[in-house]
């Protein structure tokens, strides 16, 4: 029995590594294409909800210049939860530079001591967004529907 020989693959030459696809000698990983940030970007960060229903972050809300005792007024809005500041509000920013949520939209969003949340200021608007798991598992679901084709693990 004789052993076959196969011929090597090899790729064509290609004068600068660039084309190739390769920084420092290296083949790069390729990546995804964002669309740009006009203007000022949102501050992000996370928060569990305490037993009170108060959301302490120390990024985003500060980011936002409440200082205790500001006003603010809560709405419910396509299942997230808007914080603005409003003089005429009856919520206010407690002590320590927390938000508290009512009752009755922790309720609304089954929100329990623990629940984590995340919380998007836009500081140029004057506004927090409270993102509740709901709306985050439908915005990611959405999200990785249209990048994947369907295929939103």
């Amino acid at each position: 029995m004789t052993a076959l020989v196969v011929s090597p693959v090899v790729p064509p030459a290609v004068a600068d590594a660039r084309q190739a696809g390769q920084v420092n000698g290296r083949r790069a990983l390729p990546v995804a294409q964002l669309a740009p940030v006009a203007g000022r970007s949102p501050v992000c960060g996370m928060a569990a909800i305490d037993c009170n229903g108060r959301i302490t972050e120390s990024t985003v809300i500060p980011a936002l210049g409440w200082a205790p005792g500001t006003c603010v007024d809560i709405r419910v809005c396509g299942g997230l939860v808007l914080v603005t500041a409003d003089p005429h509000a009856v919520f206010r920013v407690t002590q320590p530079g927390q938000v508290r949520l009512p009752a009755a939209v922790r309720q609304w969003y089954g929100l329990t001591s623990g629940s984590r949340v995340l919380l998007v200021a836009d500081p140029a608007a004057g506004r927090l967004v409270v993102h509740p798991p709901a709306a985050l598992h439908t915005m990611i679901t959405e999200f990785h529907a249209a990048v994947l084709g369907g295929e939103a693990a």
